[in-house]
């Protein structure tokens, strides 16, 4: 193939095809209408040429022989695994009728839109929910809502807005920008960055500021390649991270470590978290974490002392016992050390240009639906008037209210699922089976996706084929910079957009006149907002930053750029950083962190624990996949081909189980089987597999489906743990289990 022939598309990669939560530039080679390769794009500033292997397998994703690239039909019972090919008129048709129908005698309400992470799905499948008229916006089966939300959450209610470690990617010049500083410690706390499915951040961000002088504190169960080279390393109890961030408040306070002056001038609530952290001093949190006391002091000095200074933080703080609250500690962290819109700090992240995709929030969508209409939606909205912090601050449903809603009918029935970017019972779904068992009694099931996978072959009654992000046009605002991908060949078959399946049945199915004519028309709107459009952003490479303002760092509470009054200081209830919540007072919440045990563990549960002596922490990343997708893809699959959980030599010896031997994982709920991998990187009681796991190459026939009843950890997990606030609280990261062999 003569690389002359090529033509070159540059674009922003996000999902169907890479996963992961996007960002980064590619250059896609295409050669007679077909992509050939895909590499990296050395001018973007996101990512400078590197790829992730996800990324570089793209051609394989899009032209896999399994891809479902035509409309399919349920025409026998569901799991038999019986497909009719039909066209994309009588798809539209069927949902339109059917989707109709159900909204006629049993409300807009009873139909459930439910994604799972990845892909630029948010704004697409919101905007068919409101069209429809639907509140219920859902990651089915994501217990406590535990992957981010709580993190924002508890951002929200004490600051007002999101931070994110400043790796300088918020500056053009990035690492060459004067006004950056590099991070003289980064706490990378419950993630391992590099294979890690970041909320708008690129793993290898950390080893750039490490090249340039920033030094670790790790704080993790496993060890990694980060911990490896960290000065200190926290190897906790999973669970107990709350004690950790208390603990680490305790030393810093009581020791005069914290920033005077901007505690003095833009906190609220100092003296009543001092009274509180005094309920955790150090020898009381090592009893609580199984960290050394001097460890957890050597971190609180080091990172207090050593500004500027920030922390990077992963999806298990959002899937603590009390996931809100954790995150509430770790926020006061960068707060009181003043390591808050800092260079080099934690800065905060606005949506690039003030460009949403789509209204997220409740202040947003109150913004453009207006006040009436979100009251509403929220007295209908699942889980809403259980929890106010679920009411008051996302649009989402509560995942465990759900579950019990689905099974009971009450207080109404939920009759259909849209089901768009979410394999469920093969992937995001604690306790599965029991999600399977309740969605399959629905009238009516869409599934958008690629390839058929466990949740489809179990539920679908109608399959739609989606493109992969080479063959569609799509924006993403999700902070810095503002990007667009370009659409570099026709769509394979009959394959279409998310946004334009999406778009058509919006009009089909609104009680109001959809004024876009396609999905390009919607773009510009939202793009209009931060005074550029599609072509300008195309034209310079796919991406732009902001220009100075609002939308650029850095202490913008010092110069009224935060709170939409003008005035100085932070958009929360007293203009300040809140220590002591109003919003968490407001809910019923208690207003101050503090530290709640895990359900399940060898405190709270001694008995359990005698008989399930492991701990169980799930979801362990691969470099390779995301969540429980591409394990047909062979680049990647023969990179990580088998289901593995890693075990500690000593406790693998204990055992008698060898290297590479299938075993047994079981807890009281159920058990799977996975392959050991023996590695001094576990803690001697602690396990971790990696979730998501689905065999393609398995019959996906009922009752095997891709055989996710034998490899998917979550079958271990259970729902109705929620915490207080209704996010956090599930058992992803903290559970009791066992290995057994097996015998025959």
């Amino acid at each position: 193939m003569a690389k002359s022939d090529e033509k070159v598309i540059l674009t922003t990669l996000w999902s169907a095809g890479c996963g992961s939560h996007g960002g980064c530039g590619a250059e896609i080679y295409v050669k007679d209408g077909k992509v050939v390769r895909v590499e990296g794009d050395r001018n973007h500033p996101h990512n400078y040429g590197r790829l992730c292997p996800k990324g570089l397998a793209i051609s394989q994703y899009m032209y896999h022989p399994d891809r479902v690239t035509h409309p399919l039909k349920r025409v026998g019972e569901r799991g038999e695994g019986k497909w009719e090919r039909i066209t994309w008129d009588e798809a539209f048709d069927t949902i339109e009728a059917k989707l109709k129908d159900i909204r006629n005698k049993h409300g807009a309400e009873s139909v459930i839109f439910c994604q799972g992470t990845g892909r630029d799905i948010g704004g697409p499948i919101t905007f068919l929910m409101y069209a429809y008229g639907s509140p219920n916006w859902v990651q089915v089966g994501l217990a406590g809502h535990a992957c981010y939300t709580p993190r924002l959450g508890a951002m929200f209610a004490t600051q007002g807005s999101y931070s994110v470690v400043d790796a300088s990617q918020f500056l053009e010049k990035r690492y060459d920008d004067p006004e950056w500083v590099v991070p003289k410690y980064i706490i990378l706390w419950a993630q391992n960055p590099i294979p890690g499915c970041h909320d708008g951040f690129f793993g290898h961000w950390i080893i750039d500021c490490m090249r340039r002088g920033s030094k670790l504190i790790v704080i993790d169960p496993r060890s990694t390649w980060f911990s490896c080279r960290a000065d200190v390393h926290l190897q906790l109890r999973p669970g107990t991270d709350g004690a950790i961030a208390l603990g680490m408040l305790n030393v810093i306070i009581n020791e005069g470590l914290y920033d005077k002056e901007f505690v003095e001038k833009w906190t609220y609530g100092f003296d009543e978290l001092k009274e509180r952290v005094q309920e955790y001093p150090p020898d009381k949190v090592s009893e609580i974490t199984w960290v050394p006391a001097e460890l957890i002091i050597q971190a609180a000095r080091l990172y207090a002392t050593n500004k500027p200074s920030s922390i990077q933080w992963g999806e298990p703080v959002d899937a603590m016992p009390a996931g809100s609250v954790v995150a509430q500690a770790i926020n006061h962290l960068w707060a009181i050390t003043g390591n808050i819109d800092n260079p080099g700090g934690n800065v905060i992240a606005t949506r690039s240009h003030g460009v949403t995709t789509y209204p997220f929030s409740t202040a947003e969508l109150t913004e453009l639906y207006g006040e009436e209409l979100v009251k509403n939606l929220n007295e209908k909205r699942i889980g809403a008037n259980d929890y106010p912090m679920i009411k008051n601050f996302r649009g989402w449903v509560q995942p465990d209210v759900l579950i019990e809603q689905m099974e009971t009918g009450k207080p109404y029935p939920v009759k259909a699922a849209w089901i768009q970017t979410s394999n469920i019972i093969g992937g995001q779904a604690a306790d599965p089976k029991r999600h399977y068992e309740a969605m399959k009694k629905l009238d009516f099931i869409v599934v958008v996706d690629l390839f058929q996978n466990p949740t489809s072959m179990a539920l679908a009654d109608i399959f739609l084929p989606a493109t992969t992000i080479c063959e569609k046009e799509s924006f993403r605002s999700w902070w810095q910079p503002l990007c667009v991908s370009q659409k570099a060949v026709d769509e394979v078959d009959e394959c279409k957009s998310d946004w334009d399946i999406n778009l058509e049945l919006a009009k089909r199915l609104t009680t109001n006149p959809i004024k876009y004519n396609n999905a390009r028309e919607l773009f510009e709107e939202r793009l209009k907002t931060g005074n550029t459009s599609f072509d300008k952003l195309a034209s310079k490479g796919g991406w732009e930053y902001p220009p100075a303002g609002p939308f650029r760092p850095y202490n913008r509470h010092e110069r009224g750029l935060l709170r939409g009054d003008g005035q100085p200081g932070f958009d929360t209830p007293t203009g300040k950083v809140e220590f002591y919540s109003k919003r968490y007072e407001e809910w019923g919440l208690d207003p101050l962190p503090y530290y709640e045990e895990p359900a399940e563990s060898p405190v709270s549960t001694p008995d359990v624990y005698r008989e399930y002596p492991l701990i169980l922490t799930t979801g362990r990343r691969s470099p390779v996949f995301f969540h429980a997708e591409h394990r047909m893809i062979p680049w990647l699959r023969e990179l990580d081909p088998d289901p593995e959980f890693e075990i500690h030599p000593d406790t693998a010896r204990d055992l008698n189980v060898s290297n590479g031997e299938w075993v047994y994982i079981e807890s009281k709920r159920g058990r799977v089987k996975f392959k050991a991998k023996v590695t001094a990187t576990a803690h001697p009681k602690v396990i971790t597999a990696p979730h998501g796991w689905w065999l393609p190459e398995t019959d996906g026939r009922a009752p095997n489906f891709f055989s996710t009843w034998d490899h998917n950890i979550n079958v271990l997990t259970s729902m109705g743990n929620q915490s207080k606030s209704g996010f956090g609280g599930t058992n992803y990261r903290a559970s009791l289990c066992r290995i057994t062999k097996i015998k025959d």
